[in-house]
């Protein structure tokens, strides 16, 4: 940490550099950072949340090695990574929660995102930062105050409070980072982010020029569907749930995915008055084969099914003009991208089978259309830059300035710093997926303890990373998630080597 307290760089490793605010942050408080150092050669990146607990009165030998899922685990703390395609060096980050409870957070001059929910706001809440993985140092910038009311960010001095008057020590601000997945609550995966909602139509100018400039237009949906009132309209591009009940349509496209093809769907019709979800993955079984009554009501059983399916959830909101772009690499890491954001990897296949795709509508999400697809490699399409622009944006631009943040003296670990490239972030140029250090894709040590070699499977993702007795732990912890994806654990599998 330097002498103006604003600034932390993890000395080594890729953990043990937990931070917080010096002071409790407020309601709507804009906590601002930006990254100054990354380093390629770990997986994840910063973790961002808040804790209810003083760091005053917290020993720092008391800290975790990790804000995730070991110190989220406790009661009064709040965290989730940032995704790894935002950790790019000098974008700037700011995060806040709301009244709700809800976490929502801005890549630069970016729209705000809901991150996760479930904080206790009645209690005092001081800002966490992790120093994890990817990221190796931040700066703390000015605090922002962003009301409910999409009236611009104003001062302390602006909201003429007396119980915002603070002295100059007191107005000091700190930070941590932490790495978890919070689940969203049902009541609140529809609700729009904090500050000014952009105009519908703005929003589908924006996302339509994330597009690439060509895109072929042979895929389809097959005509094999799922659910008594799902229908395939307008030459088969097009799927629509056409009753309001509670039901569910599953549909595959018409023939099986390329490797390294990106396919572009678009949310056409969404309801906003009840929640609902967008489900997407892939199987090797030909639709061809299958009948109405073989698949079952809720994609996710389809796993139990004998042939291989792999199925997730978008994840976040989705609102009608929404564009996803899903892309299978060569290595079998099925991508995101959300309206030209790249939202990571999110399915581990195998690459080398024929692979169709499926897409499960539910609630609000009524209606899908297949823009089409592309092949970068053939079209020699230059990537499009992800919609948070990585070009840090000036703090005057962002809106006017509170009080002087610091970041407090209690911390975990020695702080340093962590250099590292920057990723494409673009719906046709995904990043590429983490990898843990050592001279190929796999590590013989566990990403956890590095101490023990690995031997242990992770369910559902696949990632093999742990060592056995660091995945019992893991398993047991609280939202427990694959180091490497994020994905939820759902068992993990000892294996042994052949001799």
């Amino acid at each position: 940490m330097d002498l103006s307290h604003k600034a932390v760089k993890r000395q080594a490793s890729f953990c043990n550099a937990i931070t917080f605010s010096n002071r409790p942050v407020l309601i709507y408080e804009q906590v601002r950072l930006k990254i100054t150092k990354k380093q390629c050669c770990w997986s994840g990146a910063l973790r961002l949340g808040f804790t209810s607990k003083d760091p005053s009165r917290i020993h720092p030998d008391s800290l975790p090695k990790y804000a995730c899922p070991d110190l989220v685990s406790q009661s009064g703390f709040w965290a989730k990574a940032l995704p790894e395609e935002f950790a790019n060096e000098g974008n700037i980050i700011a995060f806040w929660v709301d009244k709700k409870g809800r976490v929502f957070y801005r890549i630069n001059d970016s729209a705000a995102m809901l991150f996760f929910n479930g904080v206790r706001t009645a209690d005092p809440l001081w800002a966490l930062v992790d120093v994890y993985g990817l990221t190796r140092g931040v700066q703390l910038l000015d605090s922002e105050l962003v009301l409910p009311d999409c009236l611009r960010p104003r001062s302390f001095t602006a909201l003429r409070r007396p119980s915002l008057r603070r002295e100059a020590e007191e107005a000091r601000l700190s930070v941590s980072l932490c790495d978890l997945n919070v689940p969203g609550a049902d009541g609140d995966e529809t609700a729009p982010a904090a500050g000014c909602p952009i105009p519908q139509n703005s929003l589908n100018s924006q996302h339509s020029r994330a597009l690439p400039a060509q895109l072929d237009g042979d895929l389809r949906f097959h005509a094999l569907r799922a659910g008594a009132h799902v229908r395939i309209l307008d030459e088969q591009t097009v799927a629509r749930l056409e009753n309001g009940r509670d039901e569910r349509a599953l549909v595959f496209t018409s023939r099986p995915v390329r490797v390294a093809e990106t396919i572009f769907v678009k949310v056409t019709r969404s309801g906003g008055a009840r929640p609902g979800a967008l489900s997407f993955g892939v199987t090797t079984c030909d639709p061809g084969t299958l009948r109405p009554a073989d698949l079952p009501f809720s994609p996710e059983a389809l796993v139990d099914r004998k042939e291989f399916w792999a199925v997730c959830r978008v994840p976040g909101p989705l609102h009608s003009g929404d564009i996803l772009g899903l892309m299978v690499n060569p290595d079998g890491e099925l991508h995101l991208s959300h309206n030209g954001s790249a939202a990571g990897m999110q399915l581990c296949v195998d690459a080398s089978q024929p692979l169709w795709m499926l897409f499960g509508l539910h609630g609000a999400i009524t209606q899908i259309r297949i823009l089409g697809s592309t092949i970068l490699a053939e079209r020699g399409i230059p990537s499009l830059s992800c919609s948070p622009a990585s070009t840090p944006t000036s703090p005057s631009a962002l809106g006017i300035r509170l009080s002087d943040p610091l970041l407090s003296t209690c911390s975990s670990g020695p702080l340093g710093n962590s250099a590292g490239g920057t990723a494409p972030n673009s719906p046709v140029s995904l990043p590429e997926s983490p990898v843990t250090p050592g001279g190929g894709p796999w590590s013989d040590e566990c990403t956890i303890c590095y101490e023990r070699a690995v031997d242990t499977v992770i369910y559902t993702c696949g990632h093999m990373c742990l060592c056995y007795a660091c995945g019992l732990r893991l398993k047991k912890a609280l939202h427990a998630c694959c180091p490497i994806c994020r994905r939820p654990i759902k068992d993990i599998i000892k294996t042994y080597r052949s001799s």
